[in-house]
Formats: C-alpha cells, structure tokens, sequence
C-alpha cells in the first residue's frame, strides 16, 4: 500500500505533516477544472474532488487523496486568478464582505470513493488601496483560489472566520484524518 497525494500544493503536504503523513508519491491530475455553465459553487468543488481523485493512476490497494479549494462569493466561483488585474477583482468584490471558502477531500483506495467538504466563511476587512496595492505587489495571490492565502501576507486582511482554518488553507485536517482512518490508512501510533 502506498500514500499518493494528488496534488502539487505545498500547503497540503505540510498540512498532511502535521497528522503525521507523508506521502509516497506525489500525482498532482491534470484535469479541466473549469466550472459548468449555472455550476454552484459547492457541488463544482465536490465534483472537482472526486474528478481530481478519479485521474490519478494508482495501484488497488494504494490510498489516493486530492482536494479542491474553491472561494466563493454568493453563486460566484472565484477560481485561481489568471494574472493581477484579476486578483484586484478578486479582492476588491471581497473588501468589507463576507465569503465562503469550500474545500472538498475525496480519499480513493481501489474502487471505494470516500468524500467530505467542509464550508467555513471568511470576512475580509474593507481593503484601503494602498493595502490592496501593497499585497498584490507580494505576488502571494499567484496560484491561490480567490487571489489570497490566509496563512500568508493576506492574514492581515482577515480579522474573521468561522469554521475550519486549516479547510481554508486547502486540507480540513479532522475530516481528512476521518477519511483517511476510513480508507485504512494508519494514522499517527497506528503504524506498525
């Protein structure tokens, strides 16, 4: 049995270091992940997952984990900014507002499918433009859902959550140790 995680994300791998994962192989899918036409933001995230999970090869006996983060702001999906001036839509449609912050984990071993989202909702504080400015310039927006991470500079733009940091990092850590348990996957002194 090997541990493949499905993903390039660094954040994830650091986040599985901290339940004490490590994985065997890393299989990041090539997928399209554009949304459906009228897609809702949590069933696009659910079926990115499952589809991300679904593309990894894998032998039948190996643990496949992946898993989608997808910001949403009402029915919009705000994916991965393709270059700045996307980020500054991105952040200045979230300035002063509330949003929510979907991550789906799908864990396959042979042809059972486990599957979890978690939606924590996140309030950005009102973006003055020379804090907006100052943090696009970090560069930090690059590759991340919404144009921000909140475990980096885009911190201080965050004065409050509700629900699962970790879920809004990219890997809720309780319910992924749940599916992983499931799978049979040995978590921390469950090794042998």
């Amino acid at each position: 049995m090997k541990f493949i995680l499905g993903s390039g994300s660094p954040r994830r791998r650091e986040l599985l270091a901290q339940i004490g994962v490590v994985a065997d192989d890393i299989r990041a899918p090539d997928i399209d992940e554009s949304p459906h036409k009228a897609e809702l933001p949590r069933p696009y995230c659910a079926r990115m997952a499952r589809e991300k999970v679904a593309a990894v090869p894998a032998d039948a006996d190996d643990i496949v984990l992946c898993a989608d983060t997808t910001v949403a702001l009402g029915r919009r999906i705000l994916g991965k900014p393709e270059d700045v001036a996307e980020a500054e839509r991105f952040l200045r449609a979230m300035s002063g507002r509330r949003h929510k912050v979907i991550t789906a984990v799908a864990v396959k071993r042979g042809d059972k499918l486990w599957e979890r989202d978690v939606v924590s909702t996140v309030r950005m504080k009102s973006l003055a433009e020379d804090e907006l400015h100052a943090y696009l310039a970090t560069g930090d927006w690059d590759g991340k859902a919404g144009g921000y991470g909140i475990q980096g500079p885009a911190g201080v733009l965050i004065p409050w959550i509700s629900g699962s940091f970790t879920g809004i990092v990219g890997l809720p850590l309780s319910e992924t140790a749940n599916l992983l348990r499931a799978s049979g996957y040995p978590l921390y002194g469950e090794r042998s």
